[in-house]
């Protein structure tokens, strides 16, 4: 509440620190924009005269019009001692939400606040609920939701999937880029209690260090250079829902602590506020690193761990699942197929043959977009192995992996072999491993690439 009438402010504050979790009041004016940017209110009250023997209610609009600006949903009571029909319609055109005469009743003061909060709660919930249809129209056109196997391996994840969905433990999951991690973490929101609401995947690998707060717990106008607009982080707009945080691992030490504190008070704060927000979300993550190993190295924090691995579930690589490749080759078929309009009908025999001989190192991934390629430069009915410009797939997987068994070695020897067959093209070989340019330029790093 903000009157330049010190004993206004008090009794106001009386009366309705029954009804109001908290109050705030001041006597200057000039103090808003401060206040606007250090909290949120659910309610505004604005006095229209602050200047000794002024009636015209200027000051009053002035000072609406900047809240206004500041947030466009706020809700503000104009009050006034002069106030006639044409003032109260002037502030109604200019955004107020309601007028209030002083002296006021003291009934009539609770009532029009509490239709105020009201309308401030409705308003959130249409904002949340238009956010949860964005998200809901992005998840829908998001292409292949489906999770295709028959293997032993992945009847395995199946049943881990039913059984942890219908809880709210935290979930990790670990794989391979491109072995379907984001696919795992959907099907375990779609067999929730929560699938009627927001599922919220944020790629962690993608979000600089100095956008990590702002994006993920959100901000305040005005709290930094390119803040334009109040705008909700991923937890909030996840609120009851899903909050997927793929990529984990890429997470620097500086910003697990920042993570650790908000799942375990299961509060955010935005950036330019001090008002923290609770958020109510089931948290799934993922992660092709080996994160034990960098707890051991000092690169991963072992008590995040414990917070996000309730359960953990792993995928296995395709080169593990190889009763699964023809099946999925002919699902991707189908799919683009229709896409393109192409009339290729099946995939040949000796085609099957190089798809399961291949190794398949960028998995799921690597084999959906060479069907896609296929598809699109085969002339011919039937895919032939020519069609699928897959490097080496005539040889064995022993053939392909170094003389020992070492996991870091079977690893440099893949990166290796694709940054020769780019001739070092860092983004083409990337993109072939399903991996960031990040996450190679680390890769080489460990290898001495």
């Amino acid at each position: 509440m903000i009157d330049d009438d010190e004993d206004v402010l008090l009794a106001a504050k009386l009366l309705l620190k029954k009804h109001s979790h908290q109050i705030i009041i001041e006597k200057n004016p000039k103090k808003i924009p401060f206040l606007l940017n250090n909290d949120t209110y659910d309610v505004i009250l604005l006095d229209m005269n602050f200047s000794k023997d002024t009636t015209s209610g200027k000051e009053g609009f002035f000072w609406l019009e900047k809240i206004k600006e500041h947030d466009p949903n706020a809700v503000v009571i104009m009050i006034t001692a002069f106030g006639d029909v044409e003032m109260a319609v002037e502030a109604l055109k200019k955004g107020a939400t309601d007028f209030i005469l002083k002296p006021w009743q003291n009934e009539k003061l609770i009532a029009t606040i509490g239709t105020a909060m009201r309308l401030n709660e409705s308003q959130k919930e249409v904002d949340r609920l238009k956010k949860a249809k964005k998200q809901l129209e992005e998840e829908l056109n998001q292409p292949f939701k489906e999770i295709i196997g028959e293997s032993e391996a992945m009847q395995q994840v199946f049943r881990l999937i039913e059984k942890v969905a219908k809880t709210d433990a935290n979930v990790l999951i670990l794989g391979e880029n491109g072995t379907g991690k984001e696919l795992v973490a959907r099907a375990i929101h779609q067999r929730s209690q929560r699938a009627d609401n927001s599922f919220v995947s944020v790629d962690m690998g993608a979000i600089t260090s100095s956008l990590f707060e702002s994006e993920l717990f959100g901000h305040k106008k005005g709290s930094f250079t390119d803040a334009r607009e109040d705008r909700a982080g991923r937890f909030e707009v996840a609120n009851e829902g899903t909050l997927f945080l793929d990529e984990i691992g890429n997470l620097p030490m500086s910003l697990q602590a920042k993570l650790l504190t908000v799942l375990q008070n299961r509060q955010v704060t935005r950036i330019g506020t001090n008002k923290p927000v609770s958020v109510d979300i089931r948290l799934v993550c993922a992660t092709n690193m080996p994160l034990y190993d960098m707890i051991r190295e000092n690169s991963f924090r072992q008590d995040l761990l414990y917070r996000i691995n309730t359960v953990e579930i792993k995928l296995p690589p395709l080169r593990e699942r190889r009763d699964d490749i023809i099946i999925l080759a002919e699902h991707f078929l189908e799919q683009y197929t229709r896409k393109y309009r192409k009339e290729v009908r099946r995939i040949s025999a000796e085609t099957k043959k190089a798809l399961r001989a291949y190794h398949w190192p960028g998995n799921i991934r690597e084999l959906q977009h060479s069907i896609e390629r296929a598809v699109i430069m085969t002339d011919n009915d039937i895919l032939e192995p020519d069609d699928l410009f897959l490097q080496d797939s005539g040889r064995s997987d022993s053939e392909l992996l170094p003389d020992n068994m070492n996991l870091d070695d079977v690893e440099k020897a893949v990166i290796q072999k694709a940054l020769d067959m780019h001739d070092g093209n860092i983004s083409k070989a990337a993109e072939d491993l399903g991996l960031t340019r990040a996450s190679l330029y680390r890769r080489l790093e460990k290898h001495g690439l």
